[in-house]
């Protein structure tokens, strides 16, 4: 089992920037990829970006490349950040974490992961 905790959401301007944090306990020695899926009201969740935990690769949703950046935190527990940069309205969302236990080529696919965080809101004002 692996548990995930985020944090660092909160009501951010539009143009402005926040860190998301998620913290991951448990058997992360079993964790493959980490990543970040976030769902607005009345839609469905959809991937933001993921990083390999092997190889550090990372990929991006189209609509946040070059705004976004994952990273994984080497520091303490095991875990990752998503620096959210430039945001815009319809990056208005619950910021979920994720964390794949099985091995894929890819890990945009929400069904890929295994393991969920309880997400951590993010309110863009105007």
């Amino acid at each position: 089992q692996v548990q995930l905790v985020e944090s660092g959401g909160g009501l951010v301007q539009t143009g402005g920037s926040v860190r998301l944090s998620c913290a991951a306990s448990g058997r992360t020695d079993n964790i493959n990829a980490m990543g970040w899926f976030r769902q607005a009201p009345g839609k469905g969740r959809e991937f933001v970006a993921t990083i390999n935990w092997n190889s550090g690769t990372t990929t991006y949703a189209d609509s946040v490349k070059g705004r976004f950046t994952i990273s994984r935190d080497y520091s303490k527990v095991n875990g990752i950040y998503l620096q959210v940069n430039s945001l815009k309205p319809g990056d208005a969302a619950v910021y979920y974490c994720a964390a794949s236990t099985s091995g894929y080529r890819t890990y945009t696919l929400a069904e890929r992961y295994d393991y969920w965080g309880q997400g951590t809101q993010v309110t863009v004002s105007s």
